[in-house]
């Protein structure tokens, strides 16, 4: 499973973006890779929970949002090998 946090580096390019941002993250769900979207905290960027993936595939998944590709966002990826899991989460530690 990972985390990827997506930091505003030039929010001002955002707005010319945000269409292929936001279709890059429709197909991470329509895939089964994307289980959370949502925003930074105050207004610094976004992060993703994601899992069935590879590190390689998430990685490439990342390099095709606009906002990376762009400069409109820096991405880090933190990988995390679940170990214990409440029962309503129990799925992402199988």
């Amino acid at each position: 499973m990972f985390v990827v946090t997506l930091k505003f580096a030039d929010k001002a390019k955002a707005p010319q973006f945000m269409e292929g941002h936001n279709a890059w993250i429709r197909r991470g769900f329509d895939d089964g890779v994307f289980l959370l979207v949502g925003s930074l905290q105050p207004n610094a960027g976004g992060a993703i929970l994601a899992h069935n993936v590879t590190r390689n595939e998430v990685e490439a998944r990342v390099e095709q949002d606009p906002f990376v590709a762009e400069g409109v966002v820096t991405a880090e990826i933190i990988e995390i090998a679940p170990a214990r899991a409440d029962d309503r989460l129990a799925f992402l530690a199988a």
